[in-house]
């Protein structure tokens, strides 16, 4: 059965930061998702970790300026020492919340950048945080994200996403694959589940148009759902919406699939 995770950056927004993990755990989740855990002493989040009884599934490095309009970091030639310091930041939290991912988010470059150059500098940065992650026993994903929310997105499809990867060399690299962000960019989830599988280390979810809960929008969950009980995968599956009223009133998707 599917193991979900509920990103509590967007999630559970009701309670204050660090009394969410408590509020994923009633609402029957055993892991979550932060996007950046950066903002509280790490032992205040493994405090809260542990009282609720939930696995850190997933945070990302520190992307920069990527999150307020700016180009980010890991594919931006030009920041690597920026880069490279994210990665120790997120490595000495890793080190304390134990994730059993970190998610490399690959930027926005300019228009004054040439792509190759992005790619490269992006595949070095990818390498660099997968030796050093890998270290402490964590995965490193990259995601590819839609260009109509973040237009100029460096890695917008699953090919470029494993190309990435690719590219960087690294076997300690997956990639994320976010229900949303590709069924805007291409749609076909199911194959496209089907066929990475293998290269998949975290998955994330949220309906479109609307980027709300299941049912909300186009996506038919059930079937992506039932699709993914069939495969080998190992990962958590993360709820990364944006509810559309009280999170606790969104979680019919969930019903029957409580573990």
């Amino acid at each position: 059965m599917i193991r979900f995770s509920a990103n509590l950056s967007m999630l559970f927004l009701e309670v204050p930061e660090l009394a969410r993990p408590a509020a994923a755990r009633r609402a029957g989740f055993d892991a979550v998702e932060v996007q950046f855990p950066y903002g509280h002493e790490a032992g205040r989040w493994r405090d809260a970790l542990d009282a609720a009884g939930v696995d850190l599934a997933l945070c990302n490095v520190p992307a920069g300026d990527l999150m307020t309009g700016g180009q980010g970091l890991a594919g931006v030639p030009g920041r690597e020492a920026a880069f490279r310091e994210a990665v120790a930041q997120a490595a000495t939290v890793a080190r304390v919340l134990k994730p059993r991912n970190i998610n490399v988010l690959a930027g926005c470059p300019g228009p004054g950048h040439d792509r190759e150059r992005c790619l490269d500098t992006l595949a070095a940065n990818l390498a660099h945080a997968a030796q050093v992650l890998g270290d402490l026993g964590i995965g490193v994903v990259t995601e590819a994200v839609n260009t109509v929310d973040r237009p100029r997105y460096l890695i917008d499809t699953t090919r470029a996403a494993l190309d990435a990867i690719d590219r960087a060399g690294h076997p300690n690299l997956r990639i994320q694959y976010d229900l949303y962000h590709m069924q805007i960019m291409e749609g076909d989830l199911i194959r496209s589940l089907r066929t990475h599988c293998a290269r998949i280390g975290h998955i994330q979810f949220a309906d479109t148009p609307g980027r709300h809960e299941p049912g909300t929008g186009e996506i038919h969950f059930a079937n992506v759902f039932a699709a993914l009980d069939e495969l080998p995968y190992d990962g958590f599956v993360g709820a990364e919406y944006v509810p559309s009223g009280r999170t606790e009133d969104t979680l019919g998707w969930m019903a029957g699939r409580r573990r």
